[in-house]
């Protein structure tokens, strides 16, 4: 509680601080600012009370803890200047227009609570007819079983009361009681299994579907909106930079011509927001900007800059392997020349592929046995030649360049595998140590070996391509999952800490009950699911993953239930609604419109353009030397070219455009939504204010 009412003293000094600076009507008229002085004060309020009541030996509840997580998204930095750019600097396309830097990790969960907030009103329309709907089959099914004296497997009444029969045929939506639920009836007659079976049918299958359906087309509205808002507001900034750098020269004495800007203020623009920008990629940016060579450009290719520094461009520079440089006969000769021919075919890789396949059959096999054991070395010993000989025909630096994702993982892993694998001989054959610690991380690292194939398959290379890409997006919705999981987790604590305990020691007699004498007899104990408790934060979070899994939770509930009170299955149902129904199915929406963006994706009319200036300056690269695999997921825009290809050029600077990446999330939603938010001639006039510049948008509040 001190180091509590220590962070309660620092945000209040923010938000005095943060009052200072703006205007006071501003500050007042904030929503954000009001819920951040409430928290505050209710925090302290509930300190204050729980203290006295603490003191005087009383029973106290800490119910403001579930107010945190909202000091992380309506706190000052957060919304304002918490972006994560080097030295406090936007990057080059945001600064270009003008926008915020690229938002940091509380601005993505701001936009993901927006989101989901957004999207409630439509989801609760569903939601509340499916309650109806189980509330209709649980009067059926009170009227049809109550009163035929069936009982459980456990020997409890079988639908005796209508609490019981909503809770139960609210668990089979879920299918963790399937089919317990229906077998008393089904055993007193078979026609009763029509009943569960339309159930499930309606309720499972049909509910469950539509909401799916009714999140994903609500949530990609919104997001689209808001999408929308954040391109039109970068157009409108371009549009006001062009208007500050414009010139408009003579044309033919009869008046001024079109606005443009010219190359020498496009020069120092583009040095100004991206000074790390090379001279190479600034002219190749030039060419396709100016593609009628008139030395100036007008406003739409002007606007099209920001997109520009959004592609990726790999600049390939040729180096000569060391080998070359200190023995250039020798590595010149006709031997090393096969070589490094036969390493650099198809043929090689392939090979490989098969030897990974055949250490995948070897490491399933039995290592106890003499000639399973030994073989292990001659894969280790194929292993380290592969890597030697990429060495001898790839530049080291390229080899091991910063983000060569699979040439490190490959390194790592057979070294690693080979020392494990050495020291574990060693102390076997000194029979004076049982090394199963070090023989579980040799199986472990052999058994990541076996990943590279999904390098090696074209198919397995596209969706893990597109899982990375997807990533971000991924973990932003993990931070929302860990804030709800905390509220919930807080809440589990308050009402359910310390009414189920685990004993370690398997002798002790309360470990048969948990610790409970209610326990006793039950499914939770008998099941072995002490341990499942709320107890500490750690063990709460534990439990409500598996409350997301869903198997078995209303097991889990009823262990708390027994403990506490019938009405403590509100809890469970609440963060099954919560997480399962609307974060989940929302998450699921996301995904899968990314997923099928990314799986099919054509390059953008941008990167054709791009790409098409390279090939014409003649400074593109092959692509097959440039295998778009995971590496080239993760490549940087400094790389070594091939030496090979280096020779029969003609440039020493190479380009080529990276695979269908983006530089932020952002990027990718606006690709997301790009064929419905081409800009047009004729919008000119509804975002253009009287002055003929771009006036600015109105955003939502956060």
């Amino acid at each position: 509680m001190l180091a509590e009412l220590v962070c309660l003293h620092v945000f209040a000094l923010r938000l005095i601080h943060y009052a200072k600076v703006i205007p006071r009507d501003k500050f007042w008229k904030d929503p954000k600012n009001i819920c951040m002085i409430a928290i505050l004060a209710l925090t302290l309020v509930d300190m204050i009370i729980y203290g006295a009541l603490h003191a005087a030996g009383f029973y106290a509840l800490r119910w403001s803890r579930v107010l945190r997580p909202l000091l992380l998204v309506n706190v000052t930095e957060g919304r304002q200047v918490g972006h994560v750019i080097p030295r406090g600097r936007p990057t080059g396309p945001e600064r270009i227009a003008g926008l915020p830097p690229t938002p940091c990790a509380r601005v993505k969960l701001r936009r993901a609570i927006r989101s989901i907030r957004n999207t409630l009103p439509q989801i609760l329309s569903v939601f509340l007819l499916f309650i109806f709907s189980i509330l209709i089959f649980s009067l059926m099914a009170l009227k049809l079983f109550s009163k035929r004296g069936l009982t459980t497997a456990d020997g409890a009444p079988y639908f005796s009361n209508y609490a019981d029969a909503v809770f139960d045929l609210y668990v089979l939506v879920t299918t963790a009681n399937s089919p317990d639920v229906m077998m008393p009836a089904y055993d007193a007659g078979s026609a009763f299994a029509v009943f569960f079976i339309v159930y499930v049918l309606v309720n499972t299958y049909i509910f469950m579907s539509v909401f799916l359906a009714v999140v994903f087309n609500n949530y990609k509205k919104y997001l689209k909106e808001e999408v929308r808002q954040l391109v039109r507001a970068k157009w409108r900034k371009m549009a006001r930079a062009f208007a500050v750098l414009r010139e408009s020269p003579e044309d033919g004495g009869e008046g001024r011509g079109e606005p443009l800007v010219s190359r020498a203020s496009w020069n120092r623009l583009v040095r100004s927001v991206q000074p790390d920008i090379s001279r190479a990629h600034t002219e190749l940016l030039w060419s396709v900007s100016d593609d009628d060579n008139r030395g100036a450009i007008d406003e739409r290719s002007f606007v099209q800059l920001a997109d520009l520094l959004n592609i990726e461009v790999i600049t390939l520079k040729s180096r000569p392997h060391p080998l070359d440089r200190l023995c250039p006969a020798l590595y010149r000769s006709a031997p090393s020349r096969l070589v490094c021919r036969s390493v650099r075919h198809r043929a090689f890789a392939v090979a490989y592929d098969v030897v990974i396949l055949i250490n995948a059959v070897f490491i399933g096999l039995d290592e106890e046995e003499p000639m399973i054991a030994n073989s292990e070395w001659a894969f280790l010993a194929l292993y380290l030649l592969e890597i030697l000989l990429k060495l001898y025909v790839i530049e080291p630096r390229t080899f091991f360049s910063a983000h060569s994702f699979w040439n490190w993982f490959d390194t790592i892993i057979v070294v690693c595998a080979l020392v494990a694998t050495v020291i574990n001989a060693a102390l076997e054959s000194s029979g004076r140590y049982t090394s199963r610690q070090i023989l579980d991380i040799v199986f472990i690292l052999r058994v990541l070996r076996l990943i590279r194939v999904v390098d090696s398959i074209e198919r397995f290379r596209t969706i893990m391509n597109t899982l990375i890409r997807i990533g971000p997006a991924i973990l932003t919705f993990g931070q929302l999952v860990l804030v709800v999981y905390y509220v919930f987790a807080v809440v589990g604590m308050e009402l359910f800490a310390g009414k189920v305990k685990f004993y370690e020691d398997a002798g002790d007699p309360a470990r048969a009950d948990c610790g409970n004498a209610l326990l006793r007899g039950s499914a939770f104990a008998r099941l072995g699911y002490c341990k499942n408790n709320f107890n500490n934060v750690v063990a709460a979070f534990v439990l409500l993953v598996q409350l997301t899994v869903v198997n078995q939770w209303h097991i889990l509930s009823s262990g708390f239930t027994a403990v506490t009170h019938k009405s403590a299955r509100i809890y469970f149902v609440l963060f099954h609604v919560v997480v399962v129904i609307v974060i989940i199915n929302i998450f699921v929406a996301f995904v899968l419109e990314a997923f099928f963006l990314e799986y099919s994706l054509d390059k953008s009319d941008l990167h054709t353009e791009l790409e098409k200036k390279i090939e014409q300056l003649q400074l593109g690269v092959a692509q097959d030397a440039m295998e778009d695999n995971l590496v080239g997921a993760t490549e940087t825009s400094d790389l070594e070219q091939p030496a090979e290809q280096s020779e029969s050029s003609k440039h020493k600077l190479m380009f080529k455009i990276a695979s269908k990446r983006y530089r932020t999330v952002d990027a990718l939603l606006q690709r997301l939504f790009e064929a419905d938010l081409e800009r047009e001639d004729d919008d000119a006039a509804d975002v253009r204010d009287g002055n003929g510049n771009f006036a600015n948008p109105s955003f939502g509040a956060a």
